[in-house]
C-alpha cells in the first residue's frame, strides 16, 4: 500500500471518539519521553490507531486480572516503542501502571523500563529488546495454545496471540526462521500487525532493504492482508478478515511514524522528540489542549470501560472452569502453578538406584534421554523439540508424538534447523503458562541460540535448553564442532544453571532441578562419547543440588583436590589412583554446575575446597571458569594449576584429541605432582 498524504483535520472529525482515545496514547508517549530525554516518540504515536482498536475491539484481557489464562496476548515485538504497551495499561486500568509510573518513565526503581520487562509490568506479557524476538516468541504462544487447547479443549484454551512488529523486527533473521515455523504448522490465533512505516534510525527502510514482506509471508504459509493504519474502520476490518483465514495472518497497517509532529515520516521521528515547539505544535495539530500527562475525565473513562470489559469474558470463563472435572481443574491449575507432581522425586530415586546399581556405560546425551523416559510421562507439561538432531541429541522420549496439524496435542516439535527461534519460541511457550519446554541442539550451536538462552535468564522463566556433543570428544567433526569456550559463556551469564553431568545419576538429578525451579533456566550439556558410571553408591539425597560435591576422598593425608565436571570426572578419578599408588591423598570433587555451588553457604564450599591441598582443574573447555576455584576461595599459599583446552580443537577420533591436547589421567597426576 502506498502511503498517501494524510489529512489531520479530517482524521480528527472523521471519528472524534477514536481519535480522542487514540491521542491520549500520543500525548502520554511524547510527555513520558520529554520528562526523561530518552525514549523512542515516534512508534508509539504512529502506532496508536491500531493499538486503540486491537484494544478496544478485539483484545480479550482482564486488566484486574492480568494472569488470566485464556486471556489473548498482545505482544510488542519493537519494545523501543514501550511507551505504547505502557499508555494502553495505564488508560485501560492495570493498577499496577500508575500515572507516576508513566511520569518516571525511563527512571531508577520504575516498573517503565526503556523496553517493556517480563515480570515487572503485569501486563507485558515478554521481555522484548532485541528485535525480532517478540514474533518469535509469539510463535511459541501460539503453539502453547494449540497444544493446550488440543489437552484441556477448547472450552477452556481459546484465546489469540497478537503482535505489533516493525520493521527491524521483521529484517532479523530470527523472524524468518519464526515465520515458516507459524506457516508450517498453520498457527491460525496468531496475528502479527506491522507497523509499516518505511522508515529505520538510518532513514527510509530501501538504504538497507527491498525485500515485498507481504509476499515473503505469502510465501511462508501465512494469509496477508493490509490497512490503512489510521483509519479505526479500515484496521477493524483487517483484523476481522485476519482472524478467519486458518492461517497466521500478517496485516500491513501503513503508518506514519510520529504522525503529526514535524518529524514525521523522518528518521527523526524514530527517536526522542523533546524540543518544546516541536511538542506544542503537535498537540495543537492533534487538538489536545491539556498540560502534561492530563488525561480528560472522560477519555480516561472511555479507556477504562474498555478495560472493564474482560470482566465479563473472564467471568464466563471461570463459569466453564468450574464445569470440567475436578482432575482435569487441578492438573491445569498445577501445570500453570509449575508445581511438580509429587511422585517425580521417587521416580528419579528409582531410576538413580538402578544406574548406581547396573553401572551401564553411556554418553550422557543418552542418560538425559533416561532421565526424561522417566519424567515426560509423570509431567504431561512437559514439550520437547529439537533442531533437526532428534537422533543425535535424544530429547525425543517413547510416548511423545509430534506436534502437527494433524495431532495438536503432540508435544514434540520438530523445530529444523532453526536454533534461535527455537530457542525463542521455546521461551514463548513457557511465558504463555501452563507449559515446561525443552529442546536440543549441539552445544557448538549455543552461539546461534543464544540471545534467547540469555533472555530466559533475564525474565526468569525455567525453560531448559538441551546442548549435546560438548567438547573435543564431539571428535572427527573438527573445531567447528567442538565447542571450548561455551562452558564460560554460558557459566557467565547471571541467573542460569549450566548443568555439566559426569554419568546418568548426575544427569537424572539435574533434569529434578531443572524441571523444578520456576525462575531459572538451565543449559543441559551432554556428552557425545560414552561415559562410565561414576555415582556406584546409591544416596536418596539429590548431590547436583549442591553443585558440586566429594565423590572420592584421600585415603592418606590430603594433599591434591581434582575438581572436573562431565567427562573428565572419569580422568580425574583416573589421575587419583595413580597418585594415591604413590601415596598422595586425593580427593576427587566433581562440578556439575558451577551456580549452585557458588550459591551454598560458605561452610558448606570450604568443607569441600578446604585450604592447602594443591588443587588442579580438569575440563576440555578453556579454563576461566574455574579461576574462582582455582584461586578465589584458597589460601596464598595454595598451588593450582589447571589442565583443559587454550585454543581450537581439531578433527581427529576423541581418544587422539584427548591424548594430543593433553587431557589424561598422566598429564592431572604429573600436574599435582609438580605442585607439590
Amino acid at each position: 500500500m502506498e502511503t498517501q498524504p494524510t489529512d489531520i483535520t479530517a482524521l480528527r472529525t472523521a471519528n472524534p471518539d477514536h481519535w480522542n482515545k487514540a491521542t491520549a496514547i500520543r500525548a502520554l508517549a511524547l510527555d513520558a519521553v520529554a520528562a526523561a530525554n530518552s525514549g523512542h516518540s515516534g512508534a508509539p504515536i504512529g502506532l496508536a490507531d491500531v493499538a486503540t482498536v486491537l484494544f478496544e475491539k478485539h483484545l480479550k484481557f482482564d486488566p484486574k486480572a492480568p494472569r488470566w489464562p485464556d486471556r489473548d496476548r498482545f505482544i510488542l515485538s519493537g519494545g523501543h516503542a514501550s511507551m505504547l504497551i505502557y499508555s494502553l495499561l495505564h488508560l485501560t486500568g492495570y493498577e499496577d501502571v500508575t500515572l507516576d509510573q508513566i511520569k518516571n518513565f525511563r527512571q531508577w526503581g520504575a516498573i517503565t523500563a526503556g523496553h517493556p520487562e517480563y515480570g515487572h509490568v503485569s501486563g507485558v506479557e515478554t521481555t522484548t529488546g532485541p528485535l525480532g524476538q517478540g514474533i518469535a516468541n509469539a510463535v511459541g504462544f501460539a503453539m502453547a495454545e494449540e497444544i493446550q487447547r488440543a489437552q484441556y479443549g477448547k472450552k477452556i484454551v481459546d484465546h489469540h496471540t497478537y503482535v505489533i512488529a516493525g520493521d527491524g523486527c521483521l529484517m532479523e533473521g530470527i523472524s524468518q526462521e519464526a515465520i515458516g515455523l507459524a506457516g508450517r504448522h498453520k498457527l491460525s490465533k496468531l496475528i502479527v500487525l506491522w507497523d509499516d512505516n518505511d522508515i529505520t534510525i538510518d532513514g527510509k527502510v530501501s538504504l538497507s532493504d527491498i525485500t515485498d514482506q507481504q509476499k515473503r509471508f505469502s510465501a511462508s504459509g501465512w494469509s496477508t492482508h493490509e490497512c490503512d493504519g489510521h483509519d479505526p474502520a479500515d484496521i477493524d476490518r483487517a483484523i476481522n478478515e485476519a482472524k478467519n483465514t486458518g492461517k497466521p495472518a500478517l496485516i500491513a497497517c501503513k503508518t506514519h511514524i510520529a504522525l503529526g509532529t514535524s518529524a514525521q515520516d523522518t528518521s527523526k521521528g524514530h527517536g526522542a522528540l523533546t524540543a518544546p515547539d516541536l511538542m506544542a505544535d503537535a498537540k495543537k495539530t492533534w487538538g489536545w489542549d491539556h498540560d502534561a500527562f492530563v488525561i480528560p475525565a472522560d477519555i480516561k473513562a472511555q479507556w477504562e470501560a474498555i478495560g472493564a470489559r474482560g470482566a465479563t469474558d473472564h467471568a464466563e470463563w471461570k463459569t466453564r472452569f468450574e464445569s470440567v472435572s475436578d482432575r482435569k481443574q487441578a492438573e491445569f491449575n498445577r501445570a500453570y502453578a509449575l508445581e511438580v507432581p509429587n511422585k517425580l522425586s521417587s521416580a528419579i530415586k528409582r531410576l538413580k538406584k538402578k544406574i548406581s546399581e547396573e553401572q551401564p556405560k553411556v554418553a550422557t546425551r543418552k542418560s538425559g534421554e533416561l532421565a526424561l523416559e522417566v519424567i515426560n510421562p509423570i509431567m504431561p507439561e512437559t514439550v520437547g523439540g529439537s533442531a533437526d538432531l532428534t537422533g543425535s541429541n535424544n530429547t525425543k522420549t517413547g510416548e511423545m508424538e509430534a506436534f502437527d496439524l494433524d495431532n495438536r496435542g503432540g508435544r514434540y516439535v520438530y523445530w529444523g534447523i532453526r536454533e534461535h527461534a527455537m530457542a525463542a519460541a521455546m521461551n514463548g511457550m513457557v511465558l504463555h503458562g501452563g507449559i515446561r519446554a525443552y529442546s536440543g541442539t549441539f552445544f557448538c550451536f549455543t552461539d546461534y541460540a543464544r540471545p534467547s538462552m540469555r533472555l530466559a535468564a533475564l525474565m526468569q522463566i525455567p525453560t531448559v535448553f538441551v546442548m549435546t556433543h560438548d567438547s573435543i570428544g564431539v571428535g572427527e567433526d573438527g573445531p567447528t564442532h567442538q565447542p571450548v569456550e561455551h562452558l564460560a559463556i554460558c557459566r557467565a551469564t547471571p541467573n542460569s544453571w549450566t548443568f555439566r553431568p559426569a554419568d546418568t545419576v548426575e544427569a537424572a538429578e539435574a533434569w529434578e532441578m531443572a524441571v523444578t525451579t520456576k525462575t531459572t533456566p538451565s543449559v543441559m550439556v551432554m556428552s557425545r562419547q560414552n561415559l562410565p558410571t561414576v555415582r556406584t553408591e546409591h544416596k536418596n539425597k539429590n548431590l547436583v543440588a549442591q553443585g558440586a560435591y566429594v565423590l572420592a576422598d584421600a585415603e592418606e593425608k590430603r594433599q591434591a583436590i581434582i575438581m572436573a565436571s562431565g567427562s573428565e570426572v572419569e580422568i580425574a578419578l583416573k589421575a587419583r589412583d595413580l597418585l594415591q599408588a604413590e601415596g598422595i591423598g586425593t580427593r576427587v570433587v566433581s562440578v556439575p554446575c558451577m551456580e549452585l555451588f557458588d550459591a551454598q553457604e560458605e561452610s558448606y564450599r570450604k568443607r569441600v575446597l578446604p585450604g592447602g591441598p594443591v588443587r588442579v582443574a580438569v575440563e576440555a573447555a578453556v579454563q576461566q571458569p574455574w579461576d574462582k576455584y582455582l584461586t578465589g576461595e584458597r589460601g596464598k599459599s595454595t598451588k593450582a594449576g589447571f589442565i583443559g583446552m587454550n585454543s581450537f580443537g581439531a578433527s581427529a577420533p576423541a581418544g587422539v584429541l584427548y591424548e594430543q591436547f593433553g587431557i589424561t589421567a598422566e598429564a592431572v597426576a604429573a600436574k599435582v605432582k609438580s605442585l607439590l
